[in-house]
């Protein structure tokens, strides 16, 4: 017994819908030119229409949006905000108004603006992948923008490099070392790491730590570097009048009063035995100036230790073997 197959039935292409809508105004002009006339005609008055009120919207929101831009700019300059912060802001406002005004003109035409933001959507997200570094940096940007652990003129050290920072972009900072270069440091690790900021206070602590031989007079160590750093003008003392020191820093009382920006009164100089080493004793010696003043103070009291402390009897040690020669 043979199996019958089904016969194959050709496939059945569907009609070319361009071809067909063409007939179909063929035959429509054929039956009913008056109709037709008059419905191409009110279409286009319609689409019309359609295309001055969009342009309307775009002209109209275009001049808005300036207009926004301007009045950011100038709040911002009123407040003094800083450029770098004020730019970033401003830009994002414009180009996301800008995108706005965008979609809705183009939703005034009659276009599905559904499939548009779909698209947008997609595509944002396509380059939030390929960029996912530059994502990064960018956001780490926005977070040093906001905090603001530093700011242009500050002295860091970051990354591993020291410098002054020149510039704080939204995706990367530069920095002056002290050699000369300019470094970049990318924000996105810049934010995630540790920074320390020599700038950040206006004043600062120095430290020195003097070693002399055994046999010194303590006290008499004391008051001789006591009295050099007193002789020093830029050394703040225990007595300085703080008011008036913060109104040379131009800082107000409460600036930052959270973290303890504002001293209420200078430390004295201080000056105690250290350590007991094995041919000296090590002292140490802390005093407080104005940041600017920090590395000035700190190499010229180290000369002067080195210079006038032998005057007053005190011998600077130095690893040596004493031998006795027993007749």
């Amino acid at each position: 017994m043979l199996l019958q197959t089904p016969p194959i039935k050709p496939k059945v292409l569907p009609p070319d819908s361009v071809r067909q809508v063409t007939q179909d105004i063929i035959q429509q002009i054929k039956e009913d030119p008056d109709a037709f006339w008059n419905e191409l005609m009110h279409s286009v008055i319609l689409f019309g229409l359609k295309v001055l009120a969009a342009l309307v919207i775009l002209v109209v929101g275009y001049y808005l949006i300036q207009w926004i831009r301007k009045l950011l700019k100038r709040a911002f300059d009123r407040r003094g905000t800083e450029k770098t912060l004020a730019s970033f802001v401003t830009s994002f406002v414009s180009i996301s108004l800008m995108t706005i005004l965008i979609v809705i003109t183009v939703g005034t035409l009659g276009v599905d603006t559904t499939s548009l933001a779909a698209l947008l959507a997609a595509g944002g997200m396509a380059i939030g992948m390929a960029l996912s570094g530059t994502v990064q940096n960018f956001a780490g940007g926005i977070m040093l923008l906001a905090f603001k652990p530093f700011k242009a003129g500050d002295f860091i050290d970051a990354q591993g490099y020291s410098g002054s920072v020149v510039e704080v972009n939204i995706t990367s900072t530069k920095i002056l070392t002290p050699d000369n270069c300019v470094v970049i440091l990318p924000n996105g690790a810049l934010s995630n790491g540790t920074i320390k900021n020599y700038s950040g206070r206006p004043l600062r602590r120095v430290e020195w730590l003097v070693s002399v031989g055994y046999g010194a007079n303590t006290e008499t160590f004391k008051q001789t570097v006591t009295t050099m750093l007193a002789e020093d003008k830029r050394v703040l003392q225990a007595d300085t009048n703080m008011n008036k020191l913060y109104k040379e820093l131009n800082i107000s009382k409460y600036q930052l009063s959270t973290v303890g920006y504002r001293m209420e009164a200078i430390p004295a100089p201080f000056v105690a035995l250290k350590s007991l080493d094995d041919s000296a004793i090590t002292f140490i010696v802390r005093a407080w100036v104005r940041s600017t003043d920090y590395w000035d103070v700190f190499f010229d009291m180290q000369q002067r230790f080195y210079d006038e402390l032998p005057q007053h009897g005190f011998e600077f040690a130095y690893p040596h073997v004493t031998i006795t020669k027993e007749n």
